[in-house]
């Protein structure tokens, strides 16, 4: 694959990106490509779906990329007893008035945790199709605009199965990226440990005290604010696509809707995630345009949770993660 580089591309300043990503490593240990993932999710205005076993940090991740950005941050914790206004609002009759009033919920915010998202019914899992792809939530009569920016970072938990639901693919087709994260390494493990060692006991007015954890640490004084974001936004809107890199994605995107082994492709919603994620990516590493390896360092998160494997394929114990290979082998 062929690049060009445009002249006419504004300077990329990594200023602000270097503090974003100093302040979080000051909060979680390592997780360097999760906190990629965020931070294209934000640069591009997409969902994330963050997957991973208990005890990983994604939530305590979330929270200090939305504090040192300075955004509005929301956390519901989903269960199985949950209703579709527990997270949008409802309308609430005013017995002095006679009359009812909007009360909106917890998604009338910048960034969205939807914790445990897979443990919701899925008529809560549906409730956010709307806020998801429209920006918008209606309640009763009347449709409301979201805050700017929104999204959705949603976490689920691959291997507890009891007292879950499988999100369906119309609602993962919603989120730009599906991350699976990974132990740390033993070294990063280490650091955890002597971190937490080293808190020491935070103590209440009352004279009682309890023992610090990570959320302790976090700083309510954003490095960026909500201003800046969209002037990194904007500059992500000026990096380069080639013709020859999206000729690749649709070539790839395509393939996947051909491919023997496989029953459902990607649609056309995936292709533009690629393109877009691949731009932010490009920024964040500094370019002004995009390059093979952004395509393959993305195309996993972006696709594989948007494509399913032929039951004839998984009774030969085809894994999904070699068909992606092979597929990208080809384009």
């Amino acid at each position: 694959m062929n690049h060009i580089t445009p002249s006419s591309a504004s300077p990329i300043d990594p200023g602000l990106l270097t503090q974003i990503r100093q302040r979080v490593a000051d909060v979680v240990v390592g997780q360097h490509v999760v906190v990629e993932r965020i931070l294209i999710a934000l640069l591009t205005g997409g969902h994330l779906l963050l997957e991973g076993v208990p005890g990983l940090a994604k939530t305590l991740l979330v929270n200090t990329v939305a504090n040192t950005i300075g955004m509005r941050f929301g956390r519901v914790q989903f269960t199985i007893d949950m209703l579709p206004s527990d997270v949008l609002g409802s309308e609430v009759l005013d017995v002095s008035t006679n009359s009812f009033r909007v009360h909106k919920g917890p998604i009338f915010t910048n960034l969205l945790l939807a914790d445990e998202i897979n443990r919701a019914a899925p008529k809560v899992q549906g409730c956010l199709l709307e806020a998801m792809q429209e920006r918008k939530v209606t309640l009763g009569k009347e449709t409301f605009t979201l805050p700017a920016p929104f999204l959705v970072i949603a976490t689920q938990n691959p291997i507890e199965q009891a007292g879950t639901f499988e999100l369906p693919e119309a609602q993962l087709d919603r989120f730009m990226i599906c991350h699976r994260l990974a132990y740390p390494s033993q070294e990063e493990e280490k650091d955890i440990y002597r971190r937490q060692l080293n808190m020491g006991l935070k103590r209440h007015a009352e004279g009682g005290a309890v023992p610090k954890s990570a959320f302790d640490l976090l700083e309510t004084d954003p490095v960026c604010s909500i201003e800046d974001l969209v002037g990194m936004m904007e500059k992500v809107q000026e990096v380069h696509v080639s013709e020859t890199f999206t000729e690749h994605v649709v070539r790839m995107v395509r393939r996947t809707r051909e491919h023997p082994d496989l029953e459902v492709g990607c649609s056309p919603r995936a292709g533009l995630s690629l393109v877009q994620a691949a731009r932010a990516r490009a920024f964040l590493h500094d370019r002004d345009y995009v390059v093979p390896e952004d395509l393959f360092s993305l195309a996993e998160d972006i696709v594989l949770h948007r494509v399913r494997l032929r039951y004839e394929a998984v009774a030969r114990g085809v894994q999904i993660r070699d068909t992606l290979e092979a597929i990208l082998q080809e384009v």
